[in-house]
């Protein structure tokens, strides 16, 4: 099974992001045989941006990506967003990479599921 999420919302600010990923995790654990793939677009491309620093006890959404990525999940980060925001220049997380909406339509006909947060 192959298992797309879009991500928009910011890293911080409302619990989309880290609620779509706990479930990407619980996924890769429970059905490791998972394909799965997520996509930023919007303000949440910033869940890629490296070396965030969060309180202590409080989730860090990098950190919860590479999760994603150790366990063989895909990363991508809409280019297009990354420019309206400035941030076209800045390297990513680890094994997140930039794309574009041909990459996501490709992911979106290939998965099985689809779940947008």
């Amino acid at each position: 099974m192959t298992i797309l999420f879009i991500i928009n919302d910011a890293p911080y600010g409302t619990e989309k992001a880290y609620n779509a990923l706990r479930l990407a995790m619980s996924i890769q654990k429970e059905a490791p045989e998972t394909v799965l793939a997520i996509f930023l677009m919007a303000d949440a491309v910033g869940c890629a941006l490296p070396n965030q620093a969060t309180p202590q006890g409080y989730y860090n959404i990098e950190r919860m990506l590479k999760a994603v990525l150790n366990k063989g999940g895909v990363v991508k980060c809409c280019g297009s967003c990354l420019e309206a925001r400035g941030m076209a220049s800045l390297n990513l997380a680890q094994g997140a990479e930039k794309s574009n909406m041909k990459e996501l339509t490709e992911l979106t006909l290939q998965a099985d599921k689809v779940l947008v947060f």
